[in-house]
């Protein structure tokens, strides 16, 4: 899986939920894995939820598979759809060189077309897909879409080579990216790629193809024998059942019902592991819960597109006292059961090299809070409870997305915690899908989600000024001082100077606190023992499931 978007999106946010029964399966060459909610499009170009990416991205291929390496801590480059690449002396261009032996699922040849078609529709503005604007080191017009001219030569069905403007820096994660079938999207117009019935019922070039989708129930993948990543051993079936409550989904589990479980309560895990048909794994340093402070007033970024300080939110240190206020460590310990570290940056800690062991962390000090609030003028004037500014109270709604236990747990606590400050929060819980779009407009002052972060580490895309450019920027943070250590890191770099980098850069978000970073969290998974698979890495609990076998 490409994890430097899903970011990307990474988004985005990742939220469980589950259903149940009592049955072994009657199928037994099938793995059945049960997640919260349905997917909207298994599109790469619009994958915005963790489960949208992953799923969409066993359905389309990249060029490059890249695998994690636990010894060094950081990703290896493998072939997929290329076979072998090169860099020019000056990596000015690479030349991949591609498989002859890939076809689409409707017996399609996939070729260097694919690839062109993919990268400029990924970085064409009329589409908006979850990459745009990030395509820096590629020749592009004034809108960041790839001039295709300059950028790709194909030299012939099987081989490509990629230019890049003078000045950048590239790396393969620049060029890899899902590859999309050409000959059936190129009948749509750009505009209306994102309702494509395509999107729907994708053409694959993976070892799976999509055999059937009852919304909200479930998605059955069957293998494709006609792919080059087929082998006879390989699962008939592989099923993603919807299950979007928590509870039925964990009774599943237990039932034989499903094989595998993401983002298991550690509250849980003991009995779990305690039982004979399951085996209990952890992915550590991917996932990070926020408070997201809108840092601009949305009103006026919706009605004009102004920027201009959020009332309750557009100061750095309201913003720290914010943080002080929140007890982080106190669900950590008691909700958590110590799965998971505190945050401190969006840096994550299974990046050891790049993590900035200087800061301070901002710990629960309801005192120190009171303190910065009174110094920027929020005090109780009229006795009733609640601090207030020039008439104004300090008074606003946190929004999260509904069925989250942990959640439900911590926006109690958080209420709670600013009530004891003087700060009065109403809790509001959302739809996912309008919760994204509230997110993507920018709409909400204040809200509780995740961040799915991507490997290797990405910034601009989540933390860059240009607020139209960067959709995923949803906190609408700018720091010039940021960008320039952002667009400095995109340059070519000694791994020493990139530390330094991401030392500054993360001493500038922890100064600035655009968002409460609140934990990383352990992704618990609970996996059948009849499921035999290659050790979960940090890329993602599904990702190469097309290797997991059965024991029959």
């Amino acid at each position: 899986m490409n994890n430097r978007i899903i970011v990307i999106l990474s988004f985005i946010f990742i939220l469980l939920l589950s259903a149940c029964k009592s049955e072994q399966p009657e199928y037994n060459n099938r793995i059945v894995i049960g997640i919260p909610a349905d997917v909207k499009t298994f599109n790469p170009l619009f994958a915005l939820s963790v489960n949208e990416g992953a799923i969409s991205e066993l359905i389309f291929l990249s060029l490059i598979d890249f695998r994690w390496n636990d010894e060094l801590g950081e990703v290896e480059a493998f072939p997929s759809l290329a076979e072998s690449w090169d860099w020019a002396e000056d990596k000015s261009s690479i030349t991949f060189k591609l498989r002859s032996d890939v076809l689409w699922s409707d017996s399609t040849s996939f070729t260097a077309a694919d690839v062109v078609f993919s990268l400029d529709v990924y970085s064409d503005p009329e589409v908006q897909s979850r990459l745009y604007g990030i395509f820096e080191d590629f020749y592009t017009d004034e809108q960041n879409h790839i001039n295709v001219e300059k950028t790709f030569i194909i030299k012939s069905d099987y081989e490509l080579q990629i230019n890049f403007k003078p000045g950048s820096s590239p790396d393969l994660f620049d060029v890899v990216h899902p590859v999309i079938p050409k000959h059936i999207y190129e009948k749509y117009e750009r505009k209306d790629l994102g309702t494509a019935e395509a999107n729907f019922s994708p053409v694959s070039n993976s070892p799976f193809i999509l055999k059937k989708w009852d919304r909200n129930q479930t998605i059955t993948f069957g293998v494709n024998k006609k792919s080059f990543l087929y082998d006879e051993n390989s699962v008939d079936e592989l099923v993603f059942k919807i299950i979007p409550d928590y509870t039925s989904r964990l009774t599943q589990l237990k039932m034989n019902e499903i094989d595998f479980m993401e983002l298991i309560s550690a509250e849980d895990v003991l009995e779990l592991s305690e039982m004979e048909n399951m085996i209990i794994k952890t992915i550590e340093g991917r996932e990070y819960d926020y408070i997201g402070w809108n840092n601009i007033d949305p009103e006026l970024f919706s009605t004009s597109g102004g920027v201009t300080p959020n009332k309750f939110f557009g100061e750095s240190e309201i913003r720290i006292a914010l943080t002080y206020a929140i007890n982080r460590k106190e669900i950590l310990e008691e909700y958590l059961y110590n799965y998971g570290t505190l945050a401190t940056t969006p840096v994550s800690p299974i990046f050891t090299y790049f993590v900035n062991p200087e800061l301070e962390k901002y710990n629960y000090d309801p005192d120190k809070a009171r303190s910065i609030l009174s110094k920027h003028g929020w005090s109780d004037s009229n006795n009733d409870g609640v601090i207030d500014k020039n008439g104004t109270e300090f008074k606003f709604t946190l929004t999260y997305p509904g069925g989250n236990p942990l959640r439900s747990y911590a926006s109690t606590l958080l209420k709670n915690n600013l009530k004891f400050v003087g700060i009065d929060v109403s809790l509001e819980t959302m739809e996912m899908g309008t919760f994204i779009e509230k997110l993507l407009s920018k709409s909400m002052d204040a809200w509780m989600a995740a961040w799915y972060i991507p490997i290797p580490i990405e910034l601009k895309a989540f933390w860059y000024s240009d607020l139209y450019n960067t959709q995923m920027n949803f906190v609408s943070y700018q720091n010039s001082a940021a960008d320039k250590i952002m667009n400095d890191l995109l340059k070519e770099q000694s791994r020493e100077s990139k530390r330094k980098l991401y030392f500054e850069f993360q001493k500038i978000i922890h100064e600035d606190q655009p968002m409460t970073f609140m934990y990383w969290k352990s992704n618990i998974i609970g996996i059948n023992k009849r499921v035999v698979q290659k050790t979960i890495s940090p890329l993602g609990a599904i990702t190469h499931c097309w290797e997991w076998t059965v024991n029959r």
